[in-house]
């Protein structure tokens, strides 16, 4: 596991709130307050990815606040990215108030004031969002055209926008299995997707170097595999001409992002996966492990079987019964 967890219940109620609140100072200097500060109950994730931070927080509604003397106090040339994932926050920006829904996305500036506040104070109602923190000087965009989507509610549901948000939100799944030596690639990939977005949004592609469009094409693919694995079809031809690019640049692309591995073998490190989460599904503890395995395509138990072990070190039916009795 990488970066560093924070749970309120793990520290005396009286000091949660401060607690909470140094924790994300880490990253962002804001003026922290909330109307549930005495019970105050939040959890964080803090992953350090090189220069970029990724933070998966949940809490009750606390108001973050940038003032212009802050600014002029402090600045870490940083844009920060927020992602809703629950509705609940609003901006005061320009005399005008907008409030955020799920998977709508939030890019501010540390060098300009924001008010980012909840929009149900008193309310008892937890907010989860994912923000990141990005030195200005890593994204390849001219600042005065990323000014023009400051402060601004913009969808996470479409295009390159839908890529980052599920990119994001995947991390806190991968973190606990993350090494070290991952991070700064990790961290790569979240700035060129933030660029790919903002790029795309400008339509300013062109500014973009040739490694942040492949690295939005290579994310881009992963979705699609993502979400065509039950096909049986899916294979590298199909998956290039869907992304209308030949078979030998689909495979370049991966040996380049993976570390060498094949397209192949990510589909079936993808499947296995998918196996494993359903073997440790107690909804799934009466269904058969050669149905789960054909379900995710591995028609043949004896190869299943041989594979999966070999992949987690156990067989399917170890795993499940282990798996199954830690959930007990």
């Amino acid at each position: 596991m990488i970066g560093t967890v924070f749970r309120s219940e793990d520290v005396p109620e009286s000091d949660r709130f401060d607690y909470w609140r140094e924790l994300i100072a880490q990253t962002r200097s804001n003026d922290f307050t909330s109307a549930h500060s005495a019970e105050f109950w939040g959890e964080v994730r803090l992953l350090e990815l090189g220069p970029t931070t990724v933070m998966h927080t949940s809490f009750l509604p606390t108001r973050f606040r940038r003032s212009p003397r802050m600014v002029r106090q402090c600045d870490r040339e940083l844009y920060h990215l927020t992602l809703m994932l629950d509705e609940g926050m609003a901006l005061d920006h320009a005399g005008r108030t907008t409030t955020f829904n799920s998977h709508d996305l939030h890019l501010a500036d540390s060098s300009h004031p924001y008010d980012f506040r909840p929009a149900y104070d008193r309310e008892r109602r937890v907010v989860r969002g994912v923000g990141v923190d990005v030195p200005k000087a890593l994204l390849p965009l001219p600042q005065h055209r990323v000014r023009e989507l400051l402060n601004r509610r913009l969808s996470g549901h479409e295009g390159i926008g839908a890529l980052l948000t599920d990119f994001l939100a995947g991390l806190d799944r991968q973190a606990d299995t993350l090494r070290p030596s991952e991070a700064s690639h990790m961290g790569r990939v979240v700035v060129d997707l933030l660029a790919a977005w903002i790029g795309q949004l400008l339509d300013a592609d062109t500014a973009l170097s040739s490694e942040t469009r492949r690295t939005a094409l290579t994310e881009r693919i992963r979705a699609f595999v993502r979400q065509n694995l039950h096909d049986p079809e899916l294979t590298p031809s199909a998956i290039a001409a869907a992304h209308h690019i030949s078979v030998s640049y689909l495979h370049r692309l991966f040996q380049q992002q993976t570390q060498g591995e094949t397209v192949a073998a990510w589909i079936r490190g993808q499947r296995l996966e998918g196996v494993r989460r359903d073997l440790a599904d107690p909804a799934l503890g009466t269904t058969p492990i050669h149905t789960l395995a054909a379900r995710w395509n591995f028609p043949r138990a004896a190869d299943f079987t041989r594979t999966f072990r070999a992949a987690y070190g156990l067989t399917p039916k170890q795993y499940r019964i282990q798996a199954l009795s830690e959930r007990a």
